[in-house]
């Protein structure tokens, strides 16, 4: 069962939800959103509203044939909350619900994941709603949800595979942020994924934060004092399951990997992974969050205000997402 939290309603993420959901008829799928905001998002896409049904508990076999199921949380809303590009507080509000409550209900059902939509940070953040003002994303969140001791921020597409150390930090703390802790977690959280993605023995590179690894420390000490240690760490813990390398730099790592020479990369901050993550795979990559006790993936786009409810929404990202986490799950 895959439960998907539709994302902020004043961009793509209800189409893009019933768009993939319509897409995989055989997949469970339960979609977490506003009821009107749904059915009218169903009306835009052409899928009909006739397959929307309320959910009736993961015992329900009797289930109309092509039936997308939804379970409405959070505050009704208006046509205004919804209105393309400026989303009301009511509606950061509500975004926030869908998130929780879709984590609760895969949480609560052996076998389940959250997919995940896109969202307003910022929305939420000036929602009002309890402990908002400190929402960076989904990663941070989930972790803290869930109570794990880390949550990793991950990369998957066909061509390219990466994890983050740091994730939503401004770029001047991130030096600051990295230890060998947090390099090794992030180094053996992207082996584990590669294990499950089919590399039985990858080869994985960690890059350097400075440019050309340091320059011998020339350029910086973060490769000596953080990364080098973090990589020993990751190979005591990964043994023989893994084959680790660095630090590189990430512009050779990237690259290298790209052209089939690493199975994954690890970078150091948000931008060194995402910008050549969606030169090379936007709308193909896939968000992942390890180190969670459920399963969760994510499209790794935006809430595309631009193109919001205009009809003209892309679900392949969502598709994308959506049958990752089903192969993760199985």
């Amino acid at each position: 069962m895959l439960v998907v939290s539709t994302g902020c309603p004043s961009g793509i993420g209800p189409e893009v939800s019933l768009l993939g959901a319509a897409a995989l008829p055989r997949v469970r799928t339960v979609l977490v959103g506003d009821e009107g905001t749904l059915r009218s998002a169903a009306k835009r896409v052409g899928v009909s509203a006739t397959r929307l049904v309320p959910f009736a508990g993961p015992q329900n076999k009797r289930r109309p044939r092509g039936a997308i199921e939804f379970v409405a949380v959070g505050p009704e809303l208006t046509e205004n909350d919804r209105r393309p590009g400026h989303p009301s507080k009511r509606a950061g509000r509500a975004q926030l619900a869908y998130v929780e409550e879709a984590y609760r209900l895969a949480k609560a059902i052996p076998g389940a994941a959250v997919v995940s939509g896109p969202v307003s940070k910022s929305a939420i953040a000036h929602s009002g709603a309890k402990g908002a003002e400190s929402f960076r994303g989904h990663t941070e969140w989930l972790r803290d949800l869930d109570g794990a001791a880390h949550a990793v921020m991950c990369f998957a597409s066909p061509r390219l595979v990466t994890s983050l150390v740091t994730t939503h930090l401004p770029l001047h703390e991130v030096p600051k942020a990295l230890d060998e802790a947090g390099v090794s977690i992030a180094t053996t959280e992207l082996v584990r994924l590669l294990h499950a993605l089919g590399k039985k023995r990858p080869l994985v590179a960690v890059t350097s934060l400075n440019p050309h690894a340091g320059e011998s420390e020339l350029l910086g000490f973060e490769e000596a004092q953080a990364i080098v240690p973090g990589i020993r760490l990751a190979r005591r813990r990964a043994g023989r399951g893994a084959t680790l390398v660095g630090p590189v730099g990430a512009e050779t790592a990237f690259r290298l990997a790209y052209a089939g020479r690493y199975d994954g990369v690890v970078a150091m901050y948000h931008d060194q992974a995402t910008i050549p993550m969606k030169l090379v795979a936007f709308g193909d990559a896939v968000n992942v969050t390890l180190g969670l006790s459920i399963v969760r993936t994510s499209v790794d786009h935006g809430t595309g205000y631009d193109i919001a409810w205009t009809g003209k929404a892309d679900p392949s990202g969502m598709i994308a997402a959506m049958k990752l986490a089903a192969r993760l799950v199985g």
